[in-house]
């Protein structure tokens, strides 16, 4: 008798998220009788233990620590399906070793993401927080002191044109700034002019930025990259906004400089360590708006990361190729393609091709 297929689902989404894929796994995994799912402990202080998965053919992780270790022995396993885009807490190059492809939900991320942006930079242009206190505390007579920032003619900068990037560019399209730049060595200078940017180094996009905002991967190059020496080149008059990842930022250098008054404010979602420590600076400050990592978090965002998780699961199991791979190299490995022909087998004698 063949066997049933099996994906694991950690445990994390049961305490960070619950109710965010449930109800997903409710309508599209729960009607398969070929498909069964299950949680699996998923520690968040270290990686997950070969025990955990031994038995999944694939799994769906909210913030799985995938290392080496994590597939001592066991070699059923063949895709790691993430709810959402980020994978730094992933060592993409043993799941590659140990044929195990890593697939992501672009689609889903794209648009919650670029709109917390577009939150985060009109609320800090507007002063959104102090004119909230000065009704707070009846001190009307400083409303004049507390005038925004006007959008017209500024400059709006970005790290990274891609997926993110470039919706959030496209959301500005009505604002009328005057430059759109961005630093992107992945990103052609096709796609650039499609979405009216300029390609520019580094250094300009925090010289002549009025907003400058952080849309690309944590990776060894990208951490830290916001730093001092970076900071020091923006306009006092310029704000920060980083919705990506916390360490793309050196949050000491972020903090002296919003202390020393070198940048306007900023606007974060994202902090080295998570959750940030209650008795931080960046608490106390006036000029800095905060999010716990989660402003992009909306049912539309709950709802198509599960879908395209549970899509990226079944592909492989099908013994096909998501749409979003990350660890492209796997594919031409002998032993992925040995998994998926044997999913495929599988899935078509349980099945019956369907």
């Amino acid at each position: 008798m063949t066997q049933p297929f099996h994906i694991g689902v950690s445990s994390d989404f049961r305490t960070d998220v619950p109710g965010a894929l449930e109800p997903v796994l409710a309508r599209i995994l729960d009607p398969l009788p070929h498909v069964t799912w299950a949680y699996y402990d998923s520690p968040s202080d270290g990686a997950v233990s070969p025990a955990a998965i031994a038995d999944c053919d694939g799994v769906i992780v909210l913030s799985s620590n995938y290392r080496a270790e994590s597939f001592t022995g066991s070699d059923r396993l063949a895709i790691v399906a993430r709810w959402g885009v980020g994978y730094d807490r992933i060592d993409t190059a043993a799941l590659t070793s140990n044929d195990v492809l890593l697939a992501i939900t672009v689609d889903a991320v794209r648009r919650p993401v670029a709109e917390a942006i577009v939150t985060l930079l009109l609320a800090l242009a507007k002063k959104l927080p102090a004119k909230d206190r000065i009704v707070r505390t009846g001190r009307w007579d400083l409303k004049a002191q507390t005038f925004g920032l006007g959008l017209t003619g500024k400059t709006l900068g970005s790290i990274g044109v891609g997926n993110i990037g470039g919706e959030m560019f496209r959301l500005f399209a009505p604002f009328d700034f005057g430059r759109r730049i961005a630093y992107d060595p992945y990103t052609s200078a096709e796609r650039a002019a499609q979405l009216n940017v300029e390609l520019v180094d580094l250094e300009t996009v925090f010289r002549e930025s009025d907003f400058v905002t952080v849309n690309c991967p944590l990776t060894p190059e990208t951490q830290g990259i916001v730093n001092a020496e970076r900071l020091a080149l923006m306009k006092p008059t310029a704000y920060l906004i980083n919705t990506a990842r916390g360490p793309i930022v050196n949050q000491a250098d972020l903090t002296a400089a919003l202390q020393a008054g070198q940048i306007a404010g900023a606007g974060l979602d994202v902090f080295e360590e998570e959750p940030l420590d209650i008795n931080h600076p960046l608490i106390q400050m006036d000029n800095v708006i905060l999010s716990p990592h989660a402003l992009a978090w909306t049912d539309e965002l709950y709802e198509l990361n599960g879908e395209l998780a549970c899509e990226n699961a079944l592909a492989v199991l099908q013994g096909n190729v998501p749409r979003w791979p990350v660890n492209r190299d796997v594919l031409a490995r002998p032993g992925f393609q040995a998994k998926l022909a044997a999913l495929r087998k599988r899935w078509t004698a349980l099945t019956g091709g369907g």
